[in-house]
C-alpha cells in the first residue's frame, strides 16, 4: 500500500516518528508521500525523506498558509520552491491549491489562483505531478487546470467533490485520493464520488495526523491506519480489499514514478 498524502513531518509525530514509520511498514505500507505546506518546512521534509527510503518528498505552499505569508514575497517563495524541487528527489509539487476558508481568512482567491498558477508552471517545467488541495473551490480549480493542462498529471487529495464533478476533473488527467472519511458511518458524498471514479485514477491516503478513520476517529491519525481506508473503499466499491490495494498501489507508483517495492 502507498499512503499518497501524510504529514509525518509535523509536530504531531515529533515524539514517536520512528515508531510510526515502523508501524506503517508492519501494516503493509511500503511508501509514504510527505507534502510540504510552507517554505519554512521544505528543508526539513527533504532531509527527513533522505533518511528514510520509504518517505518521498513533495514541496509546495498550501493556500491555508498564505494568510501568514507576505503577498509581496509570493514570487520569491515560488522561485525558491523551484530551486528546492530541482535535484531534491521530490516526487511531486504541492500541497497547493485553492481553499474557500483561506479566502475568508485573508488570502484572496485571486492571490490563491496566482500562487497556484506558479505551482503549475513549475510542475510543467520539472515534469512533476501536482498534489492539489481543493476545498469549496471546485469550479475555480477546474478553471485553473483547464488553462494550460497538467502534462505530468496530479491528484485531488482527499477528494471532497461530488460524483458529478468527477468526469470533468478526470478529463484533465487527474487522479482522486480518499482518506478516513470513507470509513465514517455518516459518509455519503465521498462514497458516491468514489464509485464514479475509474479504477485507474483511484488513490488512497491518510492525510495524517488528520481525518482519522473509524474506529480510531477522534485520535491522532497515522499511516499505519491506511488499511482501514482501503477497507472503506472496498466496501463502497463492492471489491475485495486486496484488489483495491493492488490497484491503488500500482496507480501511485505510476503517477509518482516510485520504484517497485524493495525486498
Amino acid at each position: 500500500m502507498i499512503d499518497t498524502h501524510c504529514h509525518i513531518d509535523g509536530p504531531a509525530f515529533e515524539a514517536d516518528r520512528r515508531q510510526v514509520v515502523e508501524r506503517a511498514r508492519a501494516a503493509g505500507v511500503t511508501d509514504i508521500v510527505v507534502p510540504g505546506v510552507a517554505p519554512s518546512g521544505w528543508e526539513g521534509i527533504v532531509e527527513l525523506c533522505r533518511g528514510e527510503d520509504c518517505l518521498h518528498a513533495a514541496l509546495g505552499i498550501h493556500p491555508q498558509a498564505l494568510p501568514d505569508l507576505d503577498p509581496g514575497d509570493d514570487d520569491r517563495h515560488l522561485a525558491d520552491l523551484e530551486t528546492w524541487l530541482t535535484g531534491s528527489g521530490a516526487v511531486a509539487v504541492g500541497e497547493c491549491g485553492l481553499d474557500g476558508p483561506a479566502a475568508a481568512a485573508g488570502a484572496s482567491l485571486d492571490r490563491q489562483r496566482a500562487v497556484l498558477r506558479g505551482h503549475l508552471a513549475i510542475a510543467r517545467r520539472l515534469a512533476l505531478p501536482v498534489l492539489l488541495h481543493s476545498l469549496r473551490a471546485q469550479d475555480a480549480m477546474r478553471e485553473e487546470l483547464e488553462r494550460d493542462g497538467l502534462p505530468s498529471g496530479g491528484v485531488l487529495h482527499s477528494f471532497s467533490g461530488s460524483a458529478e464533478q468527477v468526469a470533468p476533473f478526470a478529463a484533465l488527467g487527474l487522479h482522486f485520493s480518499f482518506a478516513g472519511p470513507v470509513t465514517w458511518g455518516s459518509a455519503r458524498k465521498p462514497l458516491a464520488a468514489a464509485r464514479a471514479i475509474p479504477l485507474a485514477r483511484l488513490l488512497v491516503e491518510t492525510d495524517a495526523p488528520d481525518q482519522t478513520p473509524h474506529p480510531h476517529r477522534g485520535g491522532r491519525n497515522e499511516p499505519g491506519y491506511l488499511p482501514l481506508v482501503v477497507r472503506g473503499l472496498s466496501d463502497a466499491l463492492g471489491l475485495p480489499a486486496d484488489d483495491v490495494e493492488r490497484v491503488t498501489t500500482a496507480n501511485a507508483r505510476r503517477l509518482f514514478l516510485l520504484p517497485e517495492e524493495r525486498p
